[in-house]
């Protein structure tokens, strides 16, 4: 199968905003943009039945509608509609495991339900074998946006210890795709030892910032090597990560955070780092497993 991008699509504004962004991120890559939508209840197309008899009318509409829109305004990008007879979860972790990334509304803490959103996108995320990227509605809207902060620089959290090259791949290609510069976070808490009855114990935490610098300098090396066009932009913040990321977050065009794959089990488990950021970051969030 060629490389796709695979967006969700139940309908809400907050899907058709992932398929918006979808859409330009399909084309920066010059990949082919899937949309897909799942119903259980879908049936077979019966030969020469007339449109009224159509039991699928609403949801060939949500996809048709999408296409059209996507296509007028991406006029050379392919998109092909799928819609799969299978319960929504199932049907987004297989596309996961065959697309380049998979994306899926969201509400952040709104506390509303919809097929793909809540009860869908959290398992999604936590389960899926590909990186999975959350938007908000409001994302990829026509017309002028906002200018941000930081020049919709992509934002990428890294731990120091464990694999982190699919984490580093994703981010860098996000940035040299985009043409913007790359921040990478690592955000550290301090150890009791670093606090006295006074304040905080500057000669511990200077020598924790430099161990912690000489090892993300040594980590880094090698994909500003391979990405010499992309401008890197590396920072340790002495705080806890999740606060560390959520705060590096701020007038992003792109969070990307990563998440340990599990065996199968009930409910797989997301980080206090990936909650963060799902919650609470208003950009776009990348979650890209690694083993």
């Amino acid at each position: 199968m060629e490389p796709v991008v695979t967006v969700g699509l139940d309908g809400s504004p907050e899907s058709l905003a992932a398929a918006r962004w979808a859409a330009d991120e399909a084309e920066r890559r010059r990949l082919t943009l899937r949309l897909l939508h799942a119903w259980p209840l879908l049936v077979p197309e019966p030969p020469h039945a007339p449109a009224e008899m159509d039991q699928n009318y609403w949801a060939r509409r949500i996809v048709h509608k999408a296409r059209a829109e996507l296509q007028k305004r991406h006029p050379g990008l392919t998109v092909v509609g799928s819609l799969i007879a299978d319960d929504a979860e199932h049907a987004l972790l297989q596309a996961a495991a065959e697309s380049e990334m998979t994306v899926l509304g969201s509400r952040g803490l709104v506390p509303v339900e919809s097929y793909f959103l809540g009860d869908i996108s959290m398992p999604v995320v936590a389960r899926a074998d590909g990186p999975v990227v959350l938007v908000r509605a409001g994302a990829g809207e026509p017309g002028p946006q906002p200018a941000p902060a930081a020049e919709g620089a992509v934002v990428v959290a890294l731990k120091l210890h464990g694999p982190g090259d699919h984490l580093l791949a994703f981010a860098f290609t996000s940035a040299a795709a985009r043409g913007v510069p790359l921040r990478v976070v690592h955000g550290q808490s301090l150890p009791v030892a670093a606090y006295t009855p006074w304040g905080v114990d500057h000669d511990v935490t200077d020598e924790i910032a430099q161990d912690a610098r000489k090892k993300l300098d040594q980590i880094l090396r090698p994909w500003r090597d391979k990405f010499p066009h992309v401008e890197v932009d590396d920072g340790i913040v002495l705080e806890s990560p999740a606060k560390a990321v959520v705060s590096a977050a701020h007038g992003a065009g792109l969070l990307v955070v990563g998440r340990r794959k599990h065996r199968p089990v009930p409910a797989p488990h997301l980080g206090s780092v990936v909650q963060a950021a799902i919650h609470h970051a208003r950009c776009p969030v990348a979650v890209v497993p690694h083993t």
